[in-house]
């Protein structure tokens, strides 16, 4: 039987958090299993689907396919963070007003995916959506309710600046 191993790592920009995973554990595992955060959903397991998508170390990966053990000293970010002091991200807010969501398992990892387009591209175009988005697969929706919600968070985004 593989020993666990002491991990610590900043989660949701919040102190320092030590956590014990098995050598072979990934990441989503740990994030759901051993710190309680079930955002991030496990959709195929074998990083197709991006349902399981995190930010680490400021970069979108499938949780999936990263083990627990490779955090270590990382700044991982997930769903979780993006609505703040009780209120909704206006990226959640466009998806609710957009039906940009049906059975809730692609969600988390479209959000945090857009999320990350539009901090670093909030000029994103449509192709750009579509090409960031495209490691997300939903099986309900389709793609366009959801870059339509993308596209409305970045105008009011926009015009919040104003």
């Amino acid at each position: 039987m593989a020993k666990k191993q002491v991990v610590t790592a900043t989660i949701n920009g919040e102190e320092e958090v030590e956590f014990l995973c098995k050598p072979q554990q990934s990441l989503l595992e740990v994030l759901r299993d051993e710190l309680d955060l079930t955002g991030a959903k496990e959709g195929c397991n074998n990083g197709n689907c991006g349902a399981c998508t995190v930010m680490l170390n400021g970069h979108p990966v499938n949780s999936c396919l990263v083990l627990g053990v490779e955090a270590e000293g990382a700044e991982i970010t997930t769903v979780e963070s993006i609505a703040a002091g009780g209120e909704l991200h206006p990226l959640q807010q466009c998806f609710l007003e957009d039906a940009a969501l049906q059975c809730g398992i692609c969600t988390p990892g479209f959000l945090v995916a857009a999320k990350a387009l539009l901090e670093k591209n909030p000029d994103a175009d449509e192709h750009a959506i579509r090409f960031n988005l495209a490691n997300n697969l939903c099986r309900c929706t389709g793609y366009d309710k959801i870059v339509k919600a993308v596209q409305d968070c970045q105008e009011q985004m926009k015009e919040s600046v104003s």
